[in-house]
């Protein structure tokens, strides 16, 4: 192989960082073969010398290559290029080049804003597919998409969400939507009326829930929660005072703080919901496990909403969402998708009726899951002695602060050290007072010892409150 092509490569002008334009590169190389299995490549200074580059590049280029099987080295004979392994139909490895490029990557600082998922093979199992629609498209590329073309992709939706308790639906109740956030914008869009409707939420929420009121010139009104979640008789005093219309609720996984909501006090609020008309929209988008109760969708047939989405399971890249109006109420939602948007691109239905259809789908959603709980389980052993609140099937944990903290100066602290969170205040209503706490998501893009650095950095903080600042 040429090492002089190989050194072009490496420095063009605007690239990125050098040990990345090496690897791929060297991939190339073999794509082309003209790197075959078993050829040796040269010592690292010697290759270093060669491209102008310093060893500690072509060290880190080796090093990615190793882990990824891509190379292999043998300790006194150097490194070669590995045997290509067999790769069962329902595995697909990790990739060391699908790292978020805003996540930090290995270095100094990470990003505990949102969830980063692992990547488990699921961005190569997803190029793949693609490559088979772009080659013959089922439902063609020339069209608008329609309720026929969009069966498919409903009917692989269906089997997804037939996995949870949502009590009787068929395919042309599910509604294709792009992503979760717009799946809550239009059953807004399809339940609320009048000039300024209300709609109750927990007293901390998803703050996308503000943001598509905000659109339905909507007032939100937060009601106090327990251990157990919303509080009944909190919430029926609330919907009587402002006479509401919905109940945005997240059962299964509160976001931020993990509660979740037993089956005996879902019943409670549907009572509550009956007697006071509320529709109840659930948002299930943060659960990366199993279902532990039956939504409220099966509780209450006639007024239960429910919208889930890829994102914390797979990929949020896609911006697919799922969504179920009540029994006898889903022409309401698809006229409000038909109004808006007409219904996703078709290569994307397409994407999306492969995918969820794939033999190796639920072993992906069951690495992701085992992934992230070794860096949630790694939070713990770091931060285990202060007030942190976790679940497994969750990709995020809620931390209260020692006294002697304020939300907005830990979050500053944190982030001159390098680590982003989110306060509290951002999951409270305007206005409204807000716990001295933070949300920490799951950052899988980056290594999990640089997860478990970033949380010692953490640790460090809380241990050492500023002083002159009260409790």
């Amino acid at each position: 192989m040429s090492w002089v092509q190989i050194g072009r490569r490496t420095s063009p002008r605007g690239a990125g960082p050098k040990y990345k334009a090496l690897i791929q590169a060297i991939r190339a190389g073999i794509g082309n073969q003209s790197l075959v299995p078993g050829d040796k490549l040269p010592p690292v200074r010697d290759l270093a010398w060669r491209l102008g580059i310093t060893p500690g590049t072509v060290a880190r280029a080796y090093s990615g290559l190793t882990d990824d099987g891509t190379l292999v080295a043998e300790v006194g004979r150097g490194t070669f290029v590995a045997e290509p392994k067999p790769i069962p139909p329902d595995y697909f490895p990790i990739e060391a080049d699908t790292v978020e490029h805003n996540s930090g990557g290995d270095g100094y600082a990470v990003n505990m804003i949102s969830p980063h998922l692992p990547s488990v093979g699921q961005a190569r199992l997803i190029r793949q597919l693609l490559a088979q629609i772009a080659e013959d498209p089922p439902s063609g590329v020339m069209h608008y998409p329609s309720r026929r073309n969009m069966q498919p992709a409903r009917a692989a939706a269906a089997r997804f969400l037939s996995r949870v308790p949502l009590g009787r639906f068929t395919e042309v109740d599910v509604v294709l939507t792009h992503g979760g956030q717009n799946a809550i914008t239009l059953i807004m869009q399809t339940v609320l009326c009048g000039r300024r409707p209300t709609i109750l939420v927990e007293e901390l929420c998803y703050p996308g829930v503000r943001r598509a009121a905000d659109l339905m010139r909507a007032e939100v009104i937060p009601v106090t929660m327990d251990a157990h979640g919303l509080n009944p008789g909190a919430l029926e005093a609330a919907a009587h005072k402002h006479q509401a219309q919905m109940l945005f609720t997240s059962a299964e996984v509160h976001n931020p703080t993990c509660v979740f909501t037993p089956a005996k006090r879902r019943d409670e609020i549907v009572e509550v919901a009956r007697r006071c008309d509320l529709q109840i929209l659930e948002d299930d988008c943060y659960r990366i496990g199993p279902s532990q109760a039956p939504a409220y969708r099966m509780l209450a047939p006639e007024r239960g909403w429910y919208v889930a989405s890829l994102s914390k399971s797979l990929t949020p890249a896609l911006r697919v969402g799922f969504a179920l109006a009540p029994e006898g109420q889903s022409m309401a939602l698809r006229r409000a998708v038909e109004s808006s948007f007409f219904g996703l691109a078709t290569p994307i239905s397409d994407l999306i009726a492969a995918l969820l259809t794939h033999d190796g789908l639920d072993g992906l959603m069951d690495a992701v899951r085992e992934r992230s709980d070794e860096y949630i389980q790694c939070a713990l052993n770091v931060l285990g002695r202060h007030d942190v609140k976790w679940r497994r099937d969750v990709p995020f944990l809620w931390l209260t602060l020692p006294p002697g903290w304020r939300t907005s100066a830990f979050c500053q602290a944190a982030a001159e050290q390098g680590v982003q969170v989110r306060s509290a205040e951002d999951f409270a209503c305007r206005d409204a007072a807000s716990p001295h706490a933070v949300r920490m998501a799951v950052n899988a893009g980056v290594s999990l010892a640089s997860f478990e650095a970033a949380m010692q950095r953490l640790r460090r903080l809380l241990d050492n409150p500023p002083e002159g600042i009260g409790v």
